[in-house]
């Protein structure tokens, strides 16, 4: 039988309210609350997120998919929402669950209020949840499978949402990327949002820049415009006599979700010729952890991985220590890289790998997301350099 866990403590009409929704996750915890967005149910991986701003961009970041995103900050919606903060064509995490209702938006850019926004979107939220609770049980026992359901009858049958998030195969293993990444090859040429104008397009191009898409957020590909490049995406099985046919000055590899063993299967075969073709390249997130498989080393399933906007890394070349914005459930194992690839950043946390580089070759990435903004401009020199090292 399932063990019920009651809404979020602290007020009377919260306790009250009639259920309409639940996580349910595999040991058979339930918290039950009121329902949003869209009606009926999703199985994924439950983690927690502890940015106070940009929830449209976590929903909307492919980093995210197979995900339900609990939020440490109580206030959400309180932007609204608008089509020019999604980092990719429709939400990808399934769900958000939260402390409270969503906030009314005021924001003179919102185009619609979050609930709407959900629903049209087809993601399901649940609200009323203690999340501190959700955040405890996250760090103790690692990210668990979990059912989010929404019922706006309040049917709903908790031991079936527990036995589908028991059979669920989960993240670990499996090939996210090639769910989220483009079908066809497409050119980019958007610039970085700028006051008053909004998006403006690039300019002059100095460098062609072809972007592997493991799931790519758009504000990466704007910071590549932004320091000068002609930005070409293609599908993330792309093998390199194709790229290298496009003859580029240098390789991007983008984040993406999902196991890096499962996608390095046909990714690292590719890097690798790239790497022998000397092109330089730079990697972010599952592009950071694949370019480490491509080097030789290794990568591990974290306990409850890194999901925010307030991670403290430091660059080990500089001492400079960088506020970062991450999500990954996955690390490069430090300990495996040769003497050939150094370890350049490490997260102030935890003591994780969050970059490396290659000795004598323009070759380096970061765990972290630095076209995210949190510092806010703390990590956009790694566009600049990579730009350098296209000029060089």
């Amino acid at each position: 039988m399932s063990t019920l866990t009651t809404s979020a403590p602290g007020s009377d009409e919260l306790l009250t309210r009639k259920t309409t929704a639940c996580i349910a996750l595999s040991n058979g915890q339930v918290f039950r609350g009121q329902g949003f967005g869209a009606v009926g149910e999703a199985v994924g991986e439950l983690c927690f997120n502890t940015a106070m701003t940009g929830y449209q961009e976590v929903m909307t970041d492919p980093s995210y998919s197979g995900q339900i995103v609990a939020f440490t900050f109580p206030h959400i919606g309180n932007t609204g929402t608008t089509p020019e903060d999604e980092e990719s064509a429709s939400p990808v995490a399934l769900g958000m669950v939260t402390r409270m209702d969503p906030t009314a938006p005021s924001n003179w850019r919102a185009a619609a209020d979050l609930d709407a926004w959900m629903k049209g979107a087809n993601r399901i939220g649940v609200a009323g949840i203690d999340t501190r609770r959700i955040t405890r049980l996250v760090r103790e026992l690692g990210m668990p499978h979990a059912v989010i359901c929404h019922a706006p009858d309040g049917n709903i049958d908790a031991d079936a949402l527990i036995a589908k998030a028991r059979g669920w195969n989960g993240i670990e293993g499996a090939d996210l990327a090639a769910e989220v990444t483009c079908e066809t090859p497409y050119a980019w040429d958007e610039a970085q949002w700028q006051w008053p104008e909004g998006y403006t397009k690039s300019g002059t191009a100095k460098h062609k820049v072809v972007a592997i898409d493991f799931g790519a957020k758009r504000n990466i590909l704007r910071c590549l415009v932004d320091v000068g490049c002609e930005v070409t995406v293609v599908p993330a099985d792309t093998d390199a006599e194709t790229i290298l046919a496009m003859e580029p000055d240098g390789v991007f590899l983008t984040n993406g979700p999902g196991d890096p063993a499962a996608t390095g299967a046909y990714a690292v075969p590719t890097i690798r010729k790239l790497i022998e073709a000397q092109k330089p390249i730079f990697g972010v997130c599952l592009g950071h952890q694949l370019l480490a498989l491509a080097l030789g080393g290794t990568t591990s399933k974290m306990k409850f991985g890194h999901h925010g906007a307030n991670h403290p890394v430091k660059d080990l070349d500089t001492g400079k220590v960088e506020i970062t914005s991450m999500n990954h459930g996955f690390t490069v194992d430090a300990d495996s890289l040769s003497d050939d690839v150094v370890q350049s950043h490490v997260s102030l946390f935890d003591g994780t790998n969050c970059g490396l580089r290659v000795n004598g070759k323009p070759i380096f990435s970061v765990q972290y997301h630095p076209e995210a903004s949190p510092g806010p401009k703390d990590s956009f020199y790694l566009f600049e350099r990579f730009a350098a090292s296209m000029t060089a």
